[in-house]
């Protein structure tokens, strides 16, 4: 990959967003994709509020946000993304929208482009099929609320070359200042192998009975020294973004801790997706959905 001079991000909402905003915060050119006016829009309005909120509290000055700003590029159509080294794939979880994506995001980059994808739970050797040049692609697995995450995962698959993975880990340690951890394409990657089944154990107890549910996250907080219980974390995510990584990591691993237990599928199947909707586990305000 040549000098980092534009970075591309693919998909506007709650990760592309926050990807960009870190992005731009790093002084690096942002070409921000979406097909939808409306939502580049939104998108460009929730970064320009989350950069003033930074002025308020003294971290940046007016100007400096004007200068972030003007480094943002929303495009509708996708041939922008030709000045990028490195563009990032953030569009919903749903496989065939991201096989179509990557196919475009290729078309329109050069052959010396990195394309990576912020999936949290497809494989990202099944994403590489989009690809002619698969060695280029690689998985970088941001986390919700991305400014403050410190943790990004970058995925190789076999087809990966050196040289992909060592400018991804580059552009998330040197450029963006967050601490990169490079892994192969497991089910779930690092984190959420390890977190989901937590997050299916506590609501599988809450089901069978075992105990209420505010005994569940205090016995987490107060015990485990946990800053959130994983009925509430289970809420502050998205129970059916919870929902969707258990299923696709059940689906390569076969792993009987990663089967959704009765109580989340309903609540989830009756839209009550946690602090998103107002009411999951526990009834809260609404408040802007979260991602693993």
């Amino acid at each position: 990959m040549s000098a980092l001079t534009a970075v591309g991000v693919v998909g506007s909402g709650t990760m592309g967003r926050g990807i960009a905003e870190s992005v731009l915060r790093a002084g690096v050119r942002v070409v921000l994709h979406d097909s939808s006016p409306t939502a580049l829009s939104a998108a460009r309005k929730h970064i320009e509020g989350s950069l003033n909120r930074s002025v308020a509290k003294g971290n940046l000055s007016a100007q400096e946000v004007s200068d972030l700003l003007a480094r943002l590029d929303p495009v509708e159509t996708p041939a922008a993304l030709a000045s990028c080294q490195l563009v990032i794939e953030a569009v919903p979880e749903i496989l065939e929208i991201k096989l179509a994506v990557l196919a475009s995001i290729e078309d329109q980059v050069s052959q010396s482009a990195v394309i990576a994808s912020n999936t949290s739970s497809i494989p990202i050797t099944s994403l590489a099929k989009a690809l002619r040049n698969p060695s280029r692609f690689v998985g970088l697995h941001f986390f919700n609320p991305v400014a403050r995450m410190p943790l990004v995962e970058v995925v190789r698959t076999v087809h990966s070359n050196d040289s992909s993975v060592a400018a991804a880990r580059h552009f998330v340690e040197s450029i963006l200042g967050k601490n990169p951890i490079v892994i192969g394409d497991r089910p779930g990657f690092l984190v959420n192998a390890l977190l989901i089944p937590l997050l299916l154990a506590a609501a599988r107890m809450l089901d069978s009975g075992y105990a209420d549910a505010e005994s569940i996250d205090a016995s987490m907080r107060l015990g485990a020294g946990h800053p959130m219980g994983p009925l509430e974390l289970s809420d502050f995510i998205g129970l059916d973004v919870v929902c969707a990584a258990a299923d696709a990591i059940y689906a390569e691993s076969r792993d009987p801790a990663l089967v959704v237990p009765s109580n989340l599928r309903r609540l989830v199947e009756a839209g009550h997706l946690g602090a998103k909707s107002g009411r999951g586990f526990f009834a809260a305000p609404a408040v802007e959905p979260a991602e693993v």
